[in-house]
C-alpha cells in the first residue's frame, strides 16, 4: 500500500492564492456558471449597495445594462474607503476587490445588517470578469482603478476633482471563459429581482436601465409601503377577503421583524420569507415563529369569541393558512444560514422573537378589527370542514390501495422496469392518442396513462373536491408520491412525468390544467426536475407515403421547404392531434429519446408562477380578460 503513495509528495499540493480559487472553482462561489451564476454577479454588486442603504448611507441605486455587454451598478452611498489598508498595504478599494473575505460586513460598526454571509461578493465578481472598472466618489474626488480577471491593471488614481456627491460605481464584463453558456443578461430575470429588493427595503429607489436595444428601457422600483406593497402586488390578481393588510414592523433584541398578511378567497398558501434580503425558499426559524404565532393567535381569538366551540378541536395551521398571502422579512446582525445556498435560516433565537412580535401584534389587530377577525375565522373553519372531507377521501384511497395490494389505475399501461432513473410516464388525453402511444412506446421503460377529457381546474377547488376527481386520483396513484403534506419523493415510480397533448387550443388547455394541478399540489416534482412537456411536430413533409422531415414550427416548415425546393410531389401534413399519427410516427417524433424534443418544466420565480396560475385559472375574470386582450395579437396556430 505504501508504494502506491510514492509519487504523492508536497509538489502535488496546489496552493491557490488571491482570487485563483474563484476562477478554479467558480461554482463554489456563485452556484453555477450558467445563467443563474451570471445573474448572481449583478446581485452581488447590488447587494453591496443595498447594504449601504440598510446602514442609512444610500437611497438610490442605478443598474445599467450596457450595449457592450457589461453591467454597471452605481449608488449614492459613502463610497468604498480609498486610504491604505493597514493589513494589506494596498488601498482599501484594491483590498476589497482582490482579497476574499475582505469587507466591512465583518465589522458591526460599519454594517449592522448585511445580506452577504461570506464577504466574498465584489471580489468574486472581479475574479470572474474580463474587465472591471471601479469608481469611487469620496472626499471631494472621484477615484478609479481597473482590473482584468481580478488582477489590477492600474493604480487607484484621481480622475476628477471638486466632486460634491459620494458613492461607488462598478462596471464589469462577465468572462466568457467562465460563462461558456451565455454572457448575455436576461432583462426579465434581473427586473424581478430588483423589484423584490425594492419591496424588501422600503424607501430605497432602484432604477433599472437597459441600453441594449434601439429604444432604452427604463424602470423604477420604489415602494414606501415596503412589504405591504409586496403583498398588494402578490394579490393584485386575486380577491382579498379584507382590505386592511395586517402589518408588523418592529425591532427586538437587534432583530428587525417586518411582516405583512392579507387573506384571499383562494385555497392556496403563499408565504415568502426573507432574511437580510435573501429569499429563504426553504424557510427556517423565522418561518417557524411566524406559523407558531399565527396558529396560536387565531385559535385564541376564535375561542375567546366562540367561533371555535368548547368541545371542538383547535384549528390546524393548514386550516388557518388557507388563502393567506404573507411576506416575512427579518434583518439580523449575524445571520446563520444552513447550506451554501442560504435557502434556510438557522438562528434559533429568531423563532421566539418572531413569535413574540407577531403574537402581540395580531392580538391587537384582531381586537381592533373584529370584522377582519370574523372573515379569517370563517374561512379557516370552512377549510377545516373541507380538510376533514379530504382526509376521508384520502383514507378511502389509501385503504383501497392496501386492500388491492397497491392496484394501479385500470387505464394505466405500465412499463416493465421499476427503476425510476429510467422510467417515464406519458399523460395523454383520450383513448385515440392513448392507443397510438401504447402501440408506439418502448414497453421496457415507458408507461402510458390516458385521461378522459379535461381534468378539473384545481385552482377553483379545495382538496376534498380535488380528491373526488377519478382522473386526478389515477394520476396520484400512478405517480406513487402522495400529495401535499403526505408527499414523499422517495416513492416516485417514474423519473419523468411527460405531458403529451395535441398541438391545438384544446391541447394547450389540457396542458395548463395539468400544470396547475402539479404546481398547486405536487410542486416538489417540478422543483426536482421530473416534469416535462412533449413537443409533437406540427407538420410532416412527405413524398408519397414517405416522411422526409418533421417540423415543429411554421419557421421550421418554411426553412425545410426552401431547402427541399418546390417539388410538386411534396405534400405537407398538418398534425392536429396525436391520434392522427400512427404508432410509428408518434414514437419517431415524440417518444423516442433519440429524436424527441422535451421541454423541462421549472419554477424560476414562485411569485411570478403563482401570479400566472391565479390569473389564468382563478376566480377573477377581469385579469384574465386583460391578459387575453393584450396578448391575442401574438397567438399563432389557432385551430377553429
Amino acid at each position: 500500500m505504501a508504494n502506491q503513495n510514492k509519487d504523492y509528495t508536497s509538489s502535488n499540493i496546489q496552493v491557490l492564492t488571491g482570487l485563483e480559487p474563484v476562477r478554479k472553482r467558480p461554482g463554489m462561489y456563485i452556484g453555477s456558471t450558467g445563467p443563474k451564476g451570471l445573474h448572481h454577479l449583478v446581485y452581488e454588486v447590488v447587494d453591496n449597495s443595498v447594504d449601504e442603504a440598510l446602514a442609512g448611507r444610500c437611497d438610490t441605486i442605478v443598474i445599467t445594462l450596457n450595449e457592450d455587454g457589461s453591467a454597471t451598478v452605481e449608488d449614492n452611498g459613502s463610497g468604498i474607503p480609498v486610504d491604505i489598508h493597514k493589513q494589506t498595504g494596498k488601498s482599501t478599494v484594491e483590498t476589497v476587490l482582490t482579497i476574499l473575505h475582505a469587507g466591512g460586513k465583518f465589522d458591526e460598526s460599519a454594517y449592522k445588517v448585511s445580506g452577504g454571509l461570506h464577504g466574498v461578493g465584489v471580489s468574486v465578481v472581479n475574479a470572474l470578469s474580463t474587465k472591471l472598472i471601479a469608481k469611487v466618489r469620496r472626499e471631494g474626488k472621484e477615484f478609479q482603478q481597473t482590473f482584468e480577471r481580478g488582477i489590477p491593471t492600474s493604480e487607484l488614481t484621481v480622475i476628477r476633482e471638486n466632486v460634491e456627491d459620494t458613492g461607488t460605481t462598478i462596471t464589469f464584463f462577465p468572462d466568457p471563459e467562465i460563462f461558456k453558456e451565455t454572457t448575455v443578461f436576461n432583462h426579465e430575470v434581473l427586473m424581478r429581482r430588483f423589484r423584490e429588493m425594492a419591496f424588501l427595503n422600503k424607501g430605497v429607489r432602484l432604477d433599472f436601465i437597459d441600453n441594449r436595444k434601439e429604444e432604452q428601457i427604463n424602470e423604477t422600483f420604489h415602494y414606501e409601503g415596503g412589504i405591504k406593497s409586496y403583498v398588494e402586488f402578490i394579490n393584485r390578481k386575486k380577491n382579498p377577503i379584507h382590505d386592511k393588510i395586517i402589518y408588523v414592523d418592529q425591532i427586538e433584541q437587534g432583530t428587525s421583524v417586518e411582516i405583512a398578511i392579507q387573506y384571499t378567497d383562494s385555497y392556496q398558501e403563499t408565504v415568502l420569507t426573507f432574511a437580510n434580503n435573501i429569499n429563504t425558499e426553504e424557510g427556517g426559524t423565522h418561518m417557524s415563529g411566524f406559523r407558531l404565532a399565527l396558529t396560536k393567535s387565531i385559535n385564541e381569538y376564535g375561542r375567546k369569541y366562540n367561533f371555535i366551540k368548547e368541545k371542538e378541536d383547535n384549528l390546524s395551521g393548514d386550516d388557518i393558512r388557507e388563502g393567506i398571502s404573507a411576506v416575512v422579512s427579518v434583518k439580523i446582525p449575524d445571520p446563520q444560514f444552513e447550506g451554501q445556498t442560504k435557502a434556510k435560516l438557522g438562528n434559533s433565537e429568531t423563532k421566539s422573537i418572531v413569535d413574540r412580535v407577531l403574537s402581540a401584534s395580531l392580538e391587537n389587530f384582531l381586537e381592533e378589527n373584529p370584522k377582519v377577525g370574523k372573515v379569517i375565522l370563517e374561512k379557516a373553519l370552512s377549510a377545516r370542514r373541507a380538510r376533514e372531507a379530504a382526509r376521508k377521501a384520502r383514507d378511502l384511497t389509501r385503504k383501497r390501495s392496501i386492500l388491492d395490494n397497491m392496484t394501479l389505475p385500470g387505464k394505466l399501461v405500465d412499463c416493465q422496469s421499476n427503476d425510476n432513473t429510467e422510467t417515464e410516464i406519458f399523460i395523454v388525453e383520450g383513448d385515440s392518442a392513448g392507443g397510438s402511444a401504447k402501440s408506439g412506446r418502448d414497453s421496457k421503460f415507458q408507461a402510458i396513462l390516458p385521461l378522459r377529457g379535461k381534468i378539473m381546474n384545481v385552482e377553483k377547488a379545495r382538496l376534498d373536491k380535488v380528491l373526488n376527481s377519478q382522473e386526478i386520483r389515477n394520476m396520484i396513484t400512478a405517480f406513487g408520491t402522495g400529495i401535499d403534506k403526505e408527499f414523499d419523493l422517495s416513492n416516485l415510480r417514474y423519473g419523468k412525468i411527460i405531458i403529451m397533448t395535441d398541438a391545438d387550443v384544446d391541447g394547450a388547455h389540457i396542458r395548463t390544467l395539468l400544470l396547475t394541478f402539479l404546481f398547486r399540489h405536487l410542486p416538489e416534482l417540478i422543483k426536482g426536475g421530473h416534469v416535462y412537456v412533449a413537443q409533437p411536430p406540427l407538420y410532416g413533409i412527405k413524398r408519397g407515403t414517405k416522411v422526409l422531415e418533421y417540423c415543429y414550427s411554421d419557421e421550421e416548415l418554411k426553412n425545410a421547404m426552401d431547402r427541399l425546393g418546390r417539388d410538386r410531389n411534396l405534400r405537407i401534413s398538418r398534425y392536429k392531434g396525436l391520434g392522427e399519427m400512427n404508432a410509428d410516427e408518434l414514437w419517431e417524433t415524440t417518444m423516442n429519446p433519440e429524436n424527441r424534443v422535451l421541454l423541462k418544466v421549472n419554477i424560476e420565480d414562485m411569485v411570478e408562477a403563482d401570479d400566472i396560475f391565479s390569473m389564468l385559472m382563478g376566480q377573477d375574470v377581469a385579469p384574465r380578460r386583460e391578459f387575453i386582450e393584450t396578448n391575442a395579437v401574438y397567438a399563432e396556430n389557432i385551430d377553429i
